[in-house]
């Protein structure tokens, strides 16, 4: 049902954008309706270039903290769809996108699809990589050490080294 109605939003979505630039465009003239649209995709090419990467920067500061970045990562998502959504020129996808600049607009959308997010890791930050290497260290006692004649022979000895 819902996807049936978001098909049809989207296959209606260009007819209602060209009605809207007509009723914008008899009440403020042509010129000044062109420039809100250059306006508005000026402003969702700053908003993903300054949003999109503050929104990894709070993701990755949570995955650090041992705390899952879900929230950060869809309100991210959110940003990054708002800002493509100011870039697309028509009213309607710049109301959609301004709308989901505001921050209780994103929560009211995260807490709707919370349930159907599933977070399998955060193995995606720099102190995971690290730690992923370091398991691969084999850490010895002092006891379990020594030093062997170098010339005694040995299985782990290449041949050709000598």
């Amino acid at each position: 049902m819902t996807r049936t109605i978001l098909g049809i939003f989207f296959l209606l979505l260009p007819l209602l954008e060209i009605a809207g630039f007509v009723v914008v465009g008899s009440r403020i003239g042509a010129l000044a309706t062109v420039g809100l649209v250059i306006a508005s995709a000026v402003l969702g090419a700053l908003l993903l270039r300054i949003q999109g990467i503050g929104a990894l920067r709070r993701a990755q500061i949570q995955a650090q903290a041992a705390g899952a970045p879900d929230r950060e990562i869809v309100h991210g998502a959110m940003i990054v769809l708002a800002g493509l959504l100011l870039i697309v020129p028509g009213f309607i996808t710049d109301i959609i996108g301004l709308l989901l600049l505001l921050p209780p607009v994103r929560d009211l959308a995260w807490n709707a699809i919370r349930s159907r997010i599933i977070v399998f890791g955060t193995g995606f930050s720099m102190r995971g990589a690290q730690a992923r290497r370091e398991t691969k260290v084999i850490d010895l006692d002092e006891r379990d050490y020594r030093e062997v004649d170098g010339n005694a022979s040995s299985p782990w000895r290449r041949p050709d080294a000598e």
